[in-house]
């Protein structure tokens, strides 16, 4: 999928103009086919509990707005914990423990960038990736871990947990379902959550920059390009010098040596900036020296804190 058509997608989603407006409206019917089908699965599902508390980050979105730098914030100060997510873009299929007790197991081929990310930011936490959630909650149990944290966990409504949902802080003016809108359940969902974290207010991004021996940088040098896979590219833009020139991919994509040649073939002289969830996957390539990081941390509230710890305390 080319560029043209992602940034035209995003948008059509979440900030449409005219056109993708009457779009949107004339896939209406589809969206009230979708609706009906979400919320019978909903409304059906019978939440099991596991016999481990389930810390579920979600959002209501399709896309980005942050949840894995924030299920990062609330799991790295716990003991036995463990993290399980799908693992997006990962060339393989099944459950895989990607690491234990903070040892890495597996290449980021075999994890997803999301879950190396994560496995490489919490030294202490086991990751699991699986399609199957509920298979990857039983065996954290069987791992002896005492809590899980459910990455992108919203829609699992067979699961006992408790939810937070994010919300960004610029609210699309795009309000409906898909396929007519950029939201996978209605907004009204939001007073349903446990918990609701709206960025800026219960959350907030710190935002520093690092060469490629992890040291701090004030200044970004004049010739750096961004090269990023994330969804949203351009909400990365605030926080980088004007008119910094972007190299974007689909959400999730695999590198390949021939883009990289592309982009030095292109871009010869220039420093290349990216996501700690891209970088995983950047230094693969023999480019080190030329990589700096825009290392997007998130600091989250007490209370949000608060409410997690009284949850789990709770059912242990």
């Amino acid at each position: 999928m080319n560029n043209f058509l992602v940034n035209w997608i995003e948008q059509y989603l979440f900030f449409p103009n005219i056109l993708q407006k009457l779009l949107s409206i004339s896939l209406l019917p589809l969206t009230l086919l979708y609706c009906i089908i979400t919320t019978f699965k909903r409304v059906s599902a019978k939440p099991q509990y596991f016999g481990i508390p389930v810390i579920s980050i979600g959002n209501l979105l399709v896309g980005g707005t942050g949840k894995t730098p924030v299920t990062i914030a609330l799991a790295k100060e716990k003991k036995d914990v463990a993290i399980v997510l799908r693992g997006y873009g990962r060339a393989s299929k099944g459950l895989f423990v990607i690491s234990q007790n903070g040892r890495i197991l597996e290449d980021v081929n075999t994890s997803g960038d999301e879950a190396m990310l994560l496995a490489s930011s919490l030294p202490n936490a086991t990751v699991i990736v699986s399609e199957n959630r509920i298979e990857a909650i039983l065996k954290a149990k069987e791992l002896k871990c005492k809590v899980v944290f459910l990455d992108d966990g919203y829609g699992k409504h067979e699961i006992f947990k408790f939810d937070i949902l994010l919300r960004p802080k610029d609210e699309p003016t795009n309000i409906f379902c898909l396929p007519s809108g950029g939201y996978r359940d209605s907004k009204m969902m939001y007073s349903f959550a446990d918990c609701v974290l709206k960025e800026d207010v219960d959350f907030k991004r710190i935002v520093t920059f690092k060469n490629h021996e992890n040291l701090i940088i004030e200044t970004l040098p004049k010739n750096t390009i961004l090269v990023t896979a994330i969804s949203k590219p351009y909400r990365l833009l605030e926080y980088l010098p004007q008119n910094i020139e972007m190299v974007s991919f689909p959400d999730h994509y695999t590198f390949t040596q021939k883009d990289i040649d592309t982009i030095l073939d292109k871009f010869p002289f220039s420093m290349i900036i990216t996501t700690a969830k891209d970088m995983v996957k950047l230094k693969e390539f023999d480019i080190h020296e030329k990589l700096l990081l825009m290392d997007l941390e998130v600091s989250v509230a007490e209370e949000v804190k608060e409410k997690v710890n009284t949850y789990i305390d709770n059912l242990v």
